[in-house]
């Protein structure tokens, strides 16, 4: 007869959540509370000077190495009363998935040994264009899934990411990023999902529904108004308004808490007017617990915590620090413990420190963690038989990236004909798989550390996809110059190639890398929105031949092309498509695949890019004439062609009058009038006409991308509540206002050609935080 081990209460699946939570903080010190407020980073020291310059600092977190310069402590003595977290067990090294689980295990048992309640640690990774470790698949950056304009498919491909990490033994996923481009020029643009808070918000929510549909928290970041620092510098104070924030910042944190139940949010590095966010009681308590109801956890970003001390100067030391931190509302002290240490014992009240380890606990035994049969190595059983990069996931991967890319125009060249005796590739992105890839990917993140680990995965480039694809045609390329510097030596070879072929693609765009590493990515900010290095003299050259270019920008922002787009064969925007962008590029350039990617950004006339976006109050948005700066973009927030033709028409709107807190429904047709299937995005904007404040000319408020046969139709109905005109009053308070609303419907901002008019009718409604409608919803009917 076996005999079970006795459980402790916390340790018993029969009993509620919050009863073994209450139990196991009962039964611990005051030290123990303390332990689980922390984490610790084993691979924070990870440079490998044998392979890399040494005078080089590869740093994959702001300033990583003066962290690990002054000294890290062994991870038996950081458990010596429990941890809250590891950090990046898989990101830090080039591990294979087997060799990864074993380390796992290994820390994960020293924590356990070193702490009396043997309390496991939650295991986090980064994830945002896919699982950031060796050999896992790279999926396509957050401004590609931006232009898919596509929330279950995001949704999918988060599953697809989660099933990985949880086959392994992780626990949290430190993604989405859900900041909305307020300017160009930063160099994390390539990490958000693009520039309006309801795109964002709609596929942040398909995000997190993905990733914790496969037990992995979803940990929303930067909360809040990281991206709108000032000249867009990154960790730049941010100088916005209340109402800026309230209205256009916070709503996709909240339609990711709300519609998709997100468990985890992560604070902003910057501060706003004054107040650095990760020590703002007004953001994590008031705004985010009291106001919204979230009950998860809350994470610092990296050594944010230390950095009211060491760069931004509120804090007199790293207990200050902490204590502050901690007050506002920050639960767990990532990635290793400097001002959530014992230190804090008898310098804040214990029932604050009861509060964030409570909600720690609570989502340890959510994860099973704390169940009586829970060991390492049950955590990562099934390591050894998963492929981190499998067929089904390089399926997903591809399709994100078909369904990403832009058709600005298609030019006099594209598709590209079938009998073209040569076709020159030309340009940096064409034979850099890198290029195709974010910075948090892990052959751009980690793997400049270690050159002689290669990609860890199957990353086939443009040139020999198009190779492909043009079975019978001579494809032949040419570098050019490099994607960074002012190397020009190649233009020559470049522009003899050009000379000698039918057609000519231009591959050009972005390397990403961190803190100056790179063209995009977090540090990577620029000056003004001319194409990095060389490049658009390259372009220049090639032109002068007087032969057909077409040019595929390949990047992590957009860049300005005025100067191009008339005298170009064609012209294409991949957002960093991931690793099997080769192949998406050449079937759209092919015309195998028939583009429906959306811009999730504008496009800038000129590099200077008057960087606001298309959310701008008319003094912002419109030419008038008082000034000699054109606010114009060369292509639309929208914007997207395709290889066949569409049309909306019959514009329905069920009633004209409606009260402020009814509903009203706006009904399109769609249509495709070309030759071949393709998909359209319908869009649906709102432009309120006078307000007691300024607002925007016009603003998204629904949207859905309808796939189509030649000659079919469909109807499109989108259900729009008054709450969906909610915003900030003069008093601060959010506010459903009495008053003309037009109705714009089309295929992007600036293709609106169905127009109708509403009248908000009633008195002046206060919306409550909890009850308000976030979402439009859409129903797609067959005519």
């Amino acid at each position: 007869m076996t005999v079970e081990p006795v459980r402790k209460p916390w340790q018993d699946p029969a009993l509620g959540v919050a009863e073994r939570v209450d139990a196991l903080l009962a039964e611990m010190t005051l030290e123990e509370k303390i332990g689980q407020l922390g984490s610790r980073w084993v691979g924070n020291d990870m440079q490998d000077e044998e392979e890399v310059d040494p005078e080089e600092t590869l740093n994959v977190a702001p300033m990583q190495d003066v962290f690990a310069a002054s000294g890290t402590i062994p991870l038996d003595e950081a458990s010596r009363h429990g941890l809250g977290h590891l950090t990046r067990v898989y990101g830090s090294h080039p591990l294979t998935a087997v060799e990864g689980a074993a380390e796992v295990v290994r820390q994960q048992h020293i924590v356990l040994a070193n702490s009396r309640l043997s309390i496991p640690a939650v295991v986090h990774e980064e994830c945002l264009t896919g699982f950031t470790t060796f050999g896992a698949t790279v999926y396509p950056a957050a401004i590609a899934w931006g232009a898919t304009f596509d929330p279950d498919l995001v949704e999918r491909m988060a599953a697809a990411i989660g099933r990985d990490m949880a086959a392994v033994g992780v626990h949290q996923g430190l993604s989405p990023v859900l900041d909305v481009v307020r300017d160009y020029r930063w160099g994390r643009v390539e990490e958000t999902i693009g520039e309006d808070p309801y795109l964002v918000g709609l596929l942040g929510a398909g995000y997190v529904r993905g990733l914790q549909s496969a037990g992995v928290i979803a940990t929303l970041k930067h909360f809040a108004g990281y991206s709108a620092s000032r000249g867009a510098r990154n960790h730049g104070p941010v100088p916005m308004g209340r109402r800026e924030l309230l209205d256009i910042i916070l709503p996709t944190f909240e339609t990711a808490i709300r519609e998709a139940g997100a468990e985890s949010v992560m604070n902003s590095y910057s501060d706003i007017d004054g107040l650095p966010a990760v020590a703002d009681p007004w953001l994590f308590t008031e705004l985010l617990r009291d106001r919204w109801g979230f009950t998860g956890t809350v994470v610092s970003d990296y050594w944010a915590v230390p950095f009211l001390a060491t760069t931004h100067h509120v804090a007199e030391d790293m207990v200050d620090a902490g204590i502050q931190s901690l007050t506002a509302g920050i639960d767990v002290e990532l990635p290793d413990t400097l001002g959530f240490g014992q230190e804090l014992a008898g310098r804040v009240p214990e029932e604050l420190i009861d509060r964030a380890v409570r909600r720690l606990l609570t989502q340890k035994v959510s994860l099973g963690l704390l169940d009586a049969g829970w060991t390492p190595e049950k955590s990562v059983a099934a390591a050894a038989g998963t492929d981190l990069d499998s067929a089904a996931n390089r399926a997903l991967a591809r399709e994100m990236a078909e369904k990403s890319i832009v058709l600005l125009e298609a030019g006099s060249a594209l598709p590209l004909a079938a009998g073209l005796g040569r076709v020159a590739v030309v340009g940096p992105a064409a034979a850099d798989p890198r290029t195709f890839m974010g910075c948090y990917a892990f052959p751009n993140h980690v793997l400049p550390r270690y050159p002689q680990a290669g990609l860890g995965i199957d990353v086939p480039t443009a040139v020999d996809a198009l190779k492909s694809a043009l079975s019978g045609t001579e494809v032949v390329y040419e570098q050019g110059c490099p994607v960074i510097g002012d190397d020009t030596s190649g233009f020559a070879a470049a522009v003899a190639l050009t000379e000698s072929a039918d057609v000519t693609v231009a591959m050009v765009g972005d390397l990403a890398g961190l803190f100056g590493h790179g063209t995009s990515g977090e540090g990577c900010d620029a000056e003004d929105l001319t194409l990095p290095g060389v490049q658009a003299e390259l372009i220049e050259a090639l032109l002068a031949t007087g032969k057909p270019i077409v040019v595929v920008v390949v990047s992590g922002r957009p860049y300005a092309l005025g100067s191009l787009s008339s005298r170009v064969a064609g012209l294409v925007q991949a957002f960093m498509p991931g690793e099997e962008g080769g192949a998406a590029i050449a079937g759209v350039l092919t015309g195998s695949v028939n583009p429906g990617g959306k811009l999730p950004v504008q496009i800038p006339r000129h590099p200077g890019g008057q960087p606001g976006t298309y959310l701008l109050p008319s003094l912002g948005a419109e030419n008038t004439g008082v000034s000699n700066l054109d606010p114009t973009p060369l292509y639309a927030f929208g914007h997207g062609r395709s290889y066949t033709t569409f049309a909306v028409d019959d514009l329905r709107i069920s009633a004209t009058e409606v009260p402020t807190d009814g509903e009203f429904t706006v009904t399109v047709r769609v249509r495709n009038t070309g030759g071949r299937a393709g998909d359209e995005v319908v869009q649906l904007y709102l432009k309120d006409l006078v307000a007691q404040v300024t607002r925007p000319v016009k603003q998204l408020t629904g949207f859905v991308r309808v796939g189509l046969e030649a000659g079919e139709a469909r109807d499109v109905t989108f259900t729009v509540h008054a709450d969906r005109t909610a915003f900030t009053g003069r008093d601060f308070s959010r506010i459903v206002e009495p008053g003309d609303l037009d109705v714009l419907v089309g295929t992007s901002a600036a293709d609106l050609p169905l127009t109708g008019r509403v009248r908000l009718t009633g008195a002046l409604r206060v919306v409550g935080d909890r009850d308000r409608r976030l979402v439009t919803p859409v129903t797609v009917e067959k005519v």
